[in-house]
């Protein structure tokens, strides 16, 4: 069955439609015209193209595909550590649908990493907008941090674009970006990991896993997760819920449907997940509903957000185990949930006992 245009361009990355282009007309352009044109484009590129450069961008597109994978896993592994959307994306070649990544629109200052090892990849300094409804890029931090590899998939000669330490797929590159290199890096928003300038020192490292737990008042939470060994980094946000980019103001009302959270980067080597979630229910009272002591509304319940299935079954065991214990009057009523976009919360609410002088 042959995809017309639009259906090729909802499913991959090719970078070809911008704000200016013709959308009705393209979407009803056979498929099979599109690729007989886009043959007779890159034959005639070929031809324009001195055969000494030629040579060179084929030598160094086989040398950057030799590059050696740093973040050995397998697939078992991955499969754990990532949502089952990041991993259709990045491991395996998914894409998203244009105009609905997160970072699509987001032009704040900071750094995007690879989302499944956490690699610094992109600076936004190089973010523009292409309008093909992607995250676009026009160059790299260091071009060594990236693999190129050819891609014919969809009858079409496409450069795919994988993170050079772990080798998952981020999207694609395309030289119609703007003057004067028309470099033009597109890729997947989930294949991402963003942080604010300022935030540097949270930028993921090789090997550094996240755990989102809801407590009551993100205040003491945090500051207690912050005193584990092993806990590289953390930071408080809202999550959960139906309102989009929320406020502390707005998470007051109770109306949001988004908890109080805090959200955990650590290094499993030193601290395991489930000794977090041990913590986390001596941190507070789990039996209770929708309040925490003299915080009352669902903004304060007690809740697990689980990135995988693996974080999943270890909090499902614990609390079955906390039952079982008779440590508690009343049953345990932590939710577990799939984890949702997490909103940082405001600066003044980050590291708030830290800024007090006080510890609790």
């Amino acid at each position: 069955m042959l995809l017309n245009l639009e259906e090729i361009m909802y499913t991959n990355n090719i970078g070809l439609i911008g704000k200016n282009n013709n959308m009705k007309l393209s979407a009803r352009l056979p498929a099979a015209l599109f690729v007989f044109l886009t043959a007779i484009a890159v034959a005639q590129c070929s031809e324009d193209r001195p055969s000494g450069e030629t040579r060179r961008e084929s030598a160094l597109l086989q040398e950057e595909t030799k590059m050696i994978q740093k973040t050995p896993k397998t697939d078992k592994e991955w499969k754990d550590i990532l949502t089952p959307e990041q991993y259709r994306v990045l491991r395996q070649a998914g894409t998203e649908r244009p105009f609905t990544g997160k970072y699509n629109d987001l032009y704040e200052d900071g750094t995007y990493a690879c989302g499944a090892c956490g690699t610094p990849l992109f600076g936004s300094q190089t973010k523009y907008d292409h309008g093909s409804g992607w995250p676009s890029f026009t160059s790299p931090l260091d071009e060594a941090r990236l693999e190129h590899r050819e891609d014919l998939s969809h009858g079409m000669v496409r450069t795919e674009v994988r993170c050079a330490a772990c080798g998952s797929h981020l999207g694609h590159f395309f030289e119609d970006g703007p003057a004067p290199s028309h470099r033009h890096y597109c890729i997947n928003s989930i294949a991402l990991d963003f942080k604010p300038a300022g935030r540097a020192e949270e930028v993921k490292k090789e090997g550094m896993e996240t755990a989102v737990f809801a407590a009551g008042c993100f205040w003491g939470v945090e500051d207690k997760f912050s005193r584990i060994k092993g806990v590289l980094s953390t930071r408080v946000g809202y999550t959960g819920g139906q309102t989009k980019d929320p406020t502390y103001k707005k998470v007051c009302t109770d109306t949001s449907g988004h908890a109080e959270a805090v959200e955990v980067s650590f290094d499993p080597k030193i601290v395991s997940y489930t000794e977090l979630l041990d913590a986390f229910f001596r941190f507070h009272d789990p039996t209770q509903i929708n309040r925490q002591g003299p915080d009352v509304g669902t903004q304060y319940r007690s809740a697990v957000f689980y990135l995988n299935e693996a974080q999943k079954e270890a909090a499902l065991k614990a609390i079955a185990s906390l039952d079982a214990s008779g440590q508690y009057d009343q049953p345990v009523a932590t939710q577990v949930l799939p984890s949702s976009e997490f909103y940082q919360a405001e600066e003044y609410h980050q590291k708030y006992y830290e800024k007090l002088g006080r510890k609790r």
